[in-house]
């Protein structure tokens, strides 16, 4: 448990500064530093652009970008209330993958309603980019944030990822892949409800349909998302199902999977009972999930379940942490033109894959004080696991090669 007193010391002053990575000791330093010798690599970047990221900083620098329109779950705070967030962000690329990323708070780009103004913002992070070699779009509502993914990819060089609508979406795959090896099941023979048709739903949503799910409802607040409603964007329109099932409880029954990426206490032990065999239930609403753990427990008593939150205190946490710092990471490793589908998958799969591994680091062991083992209570890695950019960040550098978006085409034997 943490005080608010706690919390407002620890962001005392902010949670990132600037640093050198080179000394200004004397005189030639400041000759190298700046003016004179800072023009020969200037003369020579103007010359051979590509050169910026081996002598610039460009080429391990991430912009966290928001307009702080739908920031954690507090909605349309505006840039400056983004702006811990967006350095939280930077802490975890820094801490977790050794990526530097520098919070972009965008102002007034904001059209009727408090809404995104999609145009501004585009041609916003254009104009900005040529410093970074990446851009973490963030906390940007849907479906704007949509649109504003699909024209900067089309636009820029560099690799821009939308974290809460991939980031989740990968994290969840890896949890579903694992969770069908324990339950003995088939991704094509499973049927999975999601609640939540925002950013991090719908993409969950078409990553699991791609790897092999063919049953799968998707609701909103409103219900079911099927054919009939008229009230559908395009976005929801792509995974409207035939039925005449309207509501959420109709569909949990038989079940095998439920994914809640929505809000707090939507599902109650009821519908948990409802579903097949061994199910698996993903309440992931932050800070209070669709159905605590413990009225799970409590329904299900000695019947086989799997259960993951978005909550570091509960075993499972499906956190974004364990995607977008080391999805960078690779990409930034070989220089990646932008992030593919293939790459998001390869991230996936080399955490279900880590998951499985049976030598867990002493220093995991240590933060979370347990011990671990592939099971229902350890489908994924954690965050503190030090092998995680050998495994995620090395296949997602392979995948960008593969897939013919990487500058750089090979990688070194011993890779980080």
């Amino acid at each position: 448990m943490i005080t608010k007193d706690e919390v407002f010391k620890y962001h005392l002053g902010g949670k990132i500064e600037l640093g050198l990575l080179k000394e200004l000791t004397g005189q030639k330093d400041l000759s190298m530093a700046y003016t004179p010798g800072v023009s020969m690599v200037t003369e020579a970047i103007e010359k051979d652009e590509s050169l910026a990221y081996s002598l610039t900083a460009k080429g391990n620098l991430v912009a966290v970008v928001t307009d702080g329109t739908a920031v954690l779950g507090l909605g349309n705070v505006g840039a400056k209330a983004s702006i811990p967030v967006m350095e939280g962000k930077a802490v975890l690329f820094k801490a977790f993958a050794g990526v530097d990323a520098w919070p972009v708070p965008l102002e007034k780009v904001s059209g009727e309603n408090g809404r995104t103004d999609i145009d501004k913002f585009v041609d916003a992070v254009i104009k900005i980019s040529g410093m970074y070699g990446g851009i973490n779009l963030e906390d940007i509502a849907a479906p704007a944030c949509f649109e504003i993914e699909d024209r900067l990819e089309e636009t820029l060089d560099i690799p821009v990822f939308h974290d809460d609508q991939w980031g989740t979406a990968i994290i969840t795959l890896a949890a579903l892949k694992n969770y069908c090896v324990l339950a003995e099941k088939k991704m094509k023979d499973i049927k999975v409800v999601i609640n939540g048709a925002g950013a991090a739903g719908l993409r969950i949503a078409e990553m699991i349909k791609k790897s092999g799910v063919l049953n799968c409802v998707l609701c909103d607040s409103k219900g079911v998302v099927n054919f009939e409603r008229e009230d559908l964007n395009k976005y929801k329109k792509k995974h409207a199902v035939e039925t005449s099932k309207k509501s959420l409880q109709e569909v949990f029954k038989g079940a095998d999977v439920f994914i809640g990426v929505s809000v707090a206490d939507c599902v109650t032990e009821e519908m948990v009972l409802s579903m097949a065999e061994y199910p698996a239930i993903f309440a992931m609403a932050n800070p209070v999930p669709e159905i605590a753990p413990e009225k799970v427990a409590r329904a299900m008593k000695d019947r086989k379940y799997i259960m993951a939150t978005g909550r570091s205190d509960y075993p499972n946490q499906v956190n974004n942490v364990l995607g977008f710092p080391f999805i960078f990471r690779g990409a930034l490793d070989v220089r990646a033109s932008k992030i593919t589908f293939g790459m998001k998958l390869a991230a996936a799969e080399a955490l279900a894959d880590l998951a499985k591994e049976s030598e867990i680091p002493e220093n995991v062991k240590k933060a979370y004080g347990r011990n671990f083992e592939f099971g229902p209570d350890y489908i994924i890695p954690t965050p503190f696991d030090t092998r995680i950019i050998n495994w995620e960040s090395k296949r997602v550098a392979e995948a960008a090669i593969r897939d013919k978006v990487a500058a750089i085409t090979s990688l070194p034997e011993k890779y980080r």
